[in-house]
């Protein structure tokens, strides 16, 4: 074969490959539609965000950088269709914004995303072991809660979570049903920076006390059981629309918060138009400890937006069966 005959061919197959490549994209159910992402101010869950985000790539979607909207008023945007999904809904914990933004009529939520998620007050193991504390309720006795007391006016400082969380509706209540107030004091604030500090303290050998949740970075650092414990409280405790949930565990205990599952959330219609992103976000799963993995690596320096992607690329190719099964069912279900 002549060098002409050579290079007219590979150009030739150069071009089949071209159009097959361009025919395959064409027939990405994704093709051309947009889709905004939108997570809290919370960086430790981008990680679970960009997962979906990489999925939805894989399917053609145009997909948009991730904006930072905190919980209420992110199911408003997307049940209003401002946005297309958050991944990091907690059921029953965000029921209210759930509720308040329109609820299943404009909101699509199937399919557990990331199951078993963990909630409740927490102290140091020390001094809970030197002064037998293991209820919250016991804090109504001024002494034990003056052990808490980080600011000197004989109060326990509870750290709690920050305003939009959707815990602080939660921790107010129970201080006021509990009867806490007058030993109690609800620290809020910035809560990443508020337990940068608490932990700074549990290393200074003071005692703690503070709201917590899995997954996250914290439970690798302040092990229950081993550095800390979970406080119980005397009876279940909710308000709003969750008034009357059981919060007792599995183990009996009662932590005060019911165990939650992580959901896609997405816009209703779009769902609707959209059978396999449906799909996706219906069959997606995430294990708690995998997070909380990912959380530590982000606490430990890899914080950078360029590190939390390579992570969910690294958590990709490990599970890469897995993945390439969640784009085949999620095709499948357009084609249907």
């Amino acid at each position: 074969m002549t060098t002409s005959r050579r290079f007219a061919l590979s150009l030739l197959t150069a071009g089949l490959l071209t159009l097959g490549t361009a025919a395959h994209a064409a027939d990405l159910p994704g093709k051309g539609i947009k889709v905004l992402p939108l997570q809290s101010s919370l960086a430790e869950e981008t990680f679970q965000t960009l997962l979906v985000t990489r999925a939805l790539s894989k399917l053609g979607y145009d997909v948009q950088p991730i904006k930072e909207v905190e919980y209420p008023m992110a199911h408003i945007a997307v049940a209003n269709g401002d946005a297309t999904f958050m991944a990091n809904h907690w059921n029953p914990h965000h029921a209210e914004f759930y509720k308040s933004a329109g609820g299943d009529a404009k909101l699509s939520r199937k399919g557990v995303y990331s199951a078993g998620a963990t909630q409740g007050y927490m102290i140091d193991k020390k001094t809970a072991d030197q002064y037998k504390i293991t209820h919250l309720s016991q804090l109504t006795d001024p002494k034990l809660a003056r052990l808490f007391d980080t600011t000197g006016d004989g109060k326990a400082n509870l750290i709690g979570p920050s305003a939009g969380w959707g815990g602080e509706a939660v921790v107010n209540h129970q201080l006021a049903t509990y009867k806490l107030r007058d030993t109690v004091t609800y620290t809020q604030g910035n809560y990443p920076a508020l337990i940068a500090d608490t932990v700074a303290r549990f290393k200074q050998g003071k005692p703690v006390l503070f709201y917590a949740w899995t997954p996250y970075w914290l439970s690798n650092v302040m092990r229950a059981g081993q550095e800390v414990v979970w406080l119980q409280v005397p009876f279940s405790a909710m308000p709003g629309v969750q008034a009357g949930t059981d919060t007792k565990q599995a183990n009996g205990r009662d932590y005060g918060f019911p165990v939650n599952n992580e959901y896609i959330v997405a816009n209703k219609v779009w769902v609707e138009q959209n059978p396999a992103a449906a799909k996706l976000f219906e069959i997606m799963q995430l294990p708690i400890a995998d997070i909380s993995a990912q959380n530590m690596r982000m606490q430990n320096g890899e914080n950078r937006q360029q590190d939390v992607e390579r992570h969910t690329d690294a958590w990709i190719q490990a599970h890469q069966k897995t993945f390439d099964g969640w784009i085949a069912q999620a095709i499948a279900a357009a084609n249907n």
